[in-house]
């Protein structure tokens, strides 16, 4: 086996192929960039080497300085991750060329894939089920609004040296077609540095399957089941499952078999996923098929009790398989949230800054964390907004959900906004439990963008008592402090007046030795909880449920939060609640004059200039963030009175871009 294995990545996965790598006994080097002198994968690894600048294209996707990083340590290895120079065939033959294995497959296998394209050649070739499309470079706009003609909308346009939804666009029309080929085509150039765009036909309610293959040097194939990935939003995955709540077995097995074909087909050993798109009658056709691990190996992992990384290693190394493709079983179900630290109420928005607070779900028995942060670290601008995978496994689909539920009101992270209140939002969603889900879902169920739900009675209940208990103990502190009380000597029936958005109880409450009890409405409610002032979850049982829930304090007031919605909740005694009404209401500035930016990242260009007209829908300017542009567009009629930023500035959320003389919508 190898002696020294170098990850030429960062961030979770970069921590988590270390850790298997040092439980086989192989030594780990991490490289990092400016950004990530103090990140975790750093810390994990036994040796490190600084490769430059943040930005990626002068650090991590340098080639020779990756090189250069093995021959100082001595590595025999190095495992890509994904990302980065993961899918790349220049760097496994510099590596091949270098005596330095890689932990992946041959450079032909990455070139034939590689290119959607070629890959889809090869596919057809192989009789593989493949998308009707246009599969030769389109030149311009314009030849891309006649092959779409010719094909009939909806298309989709795809960067062919594309990944990880960045230069995909779908067109229902010609003037998105024509937008769709510009914005794909630049994304494609600023992220792979391979403008070359490709056509194929939208699928119309489609599923996202993939399907994991692992082969070795030896000829064996198998294929490792499949995962539904169908729920995403701007063609990134979101939540992932294994196995699919659709596929039955025989179209798994169909599947796998062609999945495995295809492998064979350009010689491919390691891991690696086909991935398909599945209609309504469960039909598939192959959309392309990416040479590394996949962000969503965990959920394979945890119906196969097999650890991918490890296998992918012993392949690199030359062994054969250790299994043969009847040993492969489904044991459970598997449930993954992806934690990115973005805005839900922004459009998803990406989200930087200090992570304030960060602490972890109990890890028990099902429940995995995968992350690559520490309290105190930054969520950069410069990389994937991906602060971890958060990983369920129970014994039915269901099981796996309640399992998430609860794992994502553990996790507590303070600083930049995640998507955590629309990961638990959709593990609460009617439609999603059933599994009736497609790839469309996050349009079709937030049409108008992600609003918070409306919590149910029983919810704003258990934070209203929950609130009323915390206040009781900070009481308590308080009259101990003062000397106020002694011992657990108590006064009983205390009566607060408790408001949770617009729900409003008197509620009286008693402690008790091991608990309280809280009446309210003729009702008394028992409370058992072992929380201790400071604590920020308050984990308890009120009427035999189990509520945990995250708290912050501001005087008699709360901000708790549970299935990621949060809300302020203030007690006051009820002696003293009528005079609330008195008190002042601050009322926030109006910015309805500027085009403020709505995530912090760089202004690429500006569309307008001083003193112009501007038209509903008129692009006022792009902003990139985390590798991906966005077009902030006029929401009405306007003219620009100022520019608050020129090209190349780096903003911060709400910084104003435009100033207008008549009030015009941000976009």
């Amino acid at each position: 086996m190898f002696k020294k294995l170098l990850v030429a990545n960062r961030a979770e996965i970069a921590c988590r192929a270390m850790r298997t790598a040092k439980r086989m006994g192989i030594a780990t080097v991490a490289v990092y960039s400016d950004a990530d002198r103090e990140a975790l994968h750093v810390s994990c690894a036994d040796e490190s080497v600084f490769i430059g600048p943040a930005p990626s294209a002068e650090s991590y996707l340098v080639i020779d300085k990756i090189i250069d990083a093995c021959r100082q340590t001595g590595a025999d290895a190095v495992y890509p991750g994904y990302g980065f120079l993961s899918e790349n065939a220049v760097f496994a033959q510099r590596l091949k060329t270098e005596g330095i294995a890689f932990v992946g497959p041959g450079v032909k296998a990455i070139e034939a894939m590689g290119d959607k394209i070629t890959s889809k050649k090869i596919a057809q070739q192989a009789n593989v089920n493949t998308i009707p499309g246009y599969t030769d470079i389109i030149k311009d706009s314009e030849q891309a609004v006649s092959i779409a003609n010719d094909i009939g909308y909806s298309v989709m346009l795809k960067a062919s040296a594309g990944g990880g939804g960045k230069g995909m666009r779908v067109a229902h029309n010609e003037t998105e077609c024509r937008d769709g080929f510009e914005r794909a085509s630049s994304e494609a150039k600023s992220s792979f540095g391979d403008a070359r765009v490709f056509m194929e036909k939208f699928i119309e309610q489609p599923r996202h399957i993939e399907i994991q293959i692992l082969a070795d040097k030896h000829g064996n194939v198998i294929y490792l089941n499949e995962r539904e990935c169908s729920i995403q939003r701007r063609h990134q995955k979101v939540i992932e499952e294994a196995p699919s709540p659709f596929i039955d077995a025989a179209t798994r097995k169909a599947m796998g078999e062609q999945a495995c074909v295809l492998a064979r087909a350009v010689d491919y050993f390691s891991a690696g996923t086909v991935e398909f798109i599945v209609d309504r009658n469960r039909q598939f056709y192959f959309l392309e098929m990416n040479t590394r691990l996949q962000v969503e190996h965990p959920v394979t992992e945890m119906i196969t009790g097999l650890d991918l990384v490890e296998l992918m290693l012993r392949v690199a190394n030359n062994e054969t398989l250790p299994i043969k493709q009847e040993d492969v079983g489904i044991n459970g179900w598997s449930m993954e949230s992806r934690i990115y630290a973005e805005s839900p109420f922004r459009n998803f928005l990406p989200s930087t800054g200090r992570l304030v607070r960060y602490q972890e779900p109990d890890i028990e028995s099902g429940v995995r964390v995968d992350s690559g942060v520490t309290e105190g670290g930054e969520v950069s601008m410069f990389y994937d907004p991906m602060i971890a995978k958060l990983v369920t496994h129970a014994d039915d689909r269901q099981g796996a959900i309640e399992k998430m539920q609860t794992a994502l009101n553990e996790y507590v992270i303070q600083g930049p906004d995640t998507n955590i209140p629309f990961a638990a939002a959709l593990m609460h969603h009617e439609r999603f439990q059933r599994g009736d889900i497609t790839t469309h879902f996050i349009d079709e169920e937030y049409p108008d963008g992600f609003t918070a739900p409306t919590l149910t009675k029983q919810k704003l209940q258990q934070l209203a008592i929950a609130a009323v208990v915390i206040n009781h103990a900070y009481l308590d502190r308080a009259a101990l402090t003062t000397g106020q009380l002694k011992g657990h000597e108590r006064v009983v029936g205390e009566e607060w007046w408790v408001q949770v958005g617009e729900y409003e109880k008197i509620m009286v409450i008693e402690a008790l030795y091991n608990g309280y009890i809280i009446r309210f409405d003729d009702a008394s409610h028992e409370v058992i909880s072992s929380w201790q002032l400071g604590e920020i979850l308050f984990r308890a049982r009120i009427d035999d449920a189990y509520v945990c829930l995250q708290i912050a304090r501001d005087q008699h007031r709360y901000n708790m939060t549970i299935d990621g919605i949060t809300l302020n909740v203030t007690v006051l005694a009820s002696s003293i609640a009528d005079l609330q009404k008195y008190m002042p209401i601050k009322v926030a500035p109006d910015m309805s004059k500027f085009l403020l930016s709505p995530m912090p990242g760089l202004l690429v260009s500006l569309g307008v200039e001083q003193g112009q007209n501007v038209k509903a829908g008129e692009e006022l300017a792009v902003v990139e963030a985390m590798k991906m542009e966005n077009s902030l567009r006029a929401e009405r009629d306007g003219v620009v009175a100022k520019l608050c930023a020129t090209p190349g500035d780096k903003l911060v959320v709400d910084q104003p871009i435009i100033e207008f003389e008549a009030a015009t919508a941000k976009a």
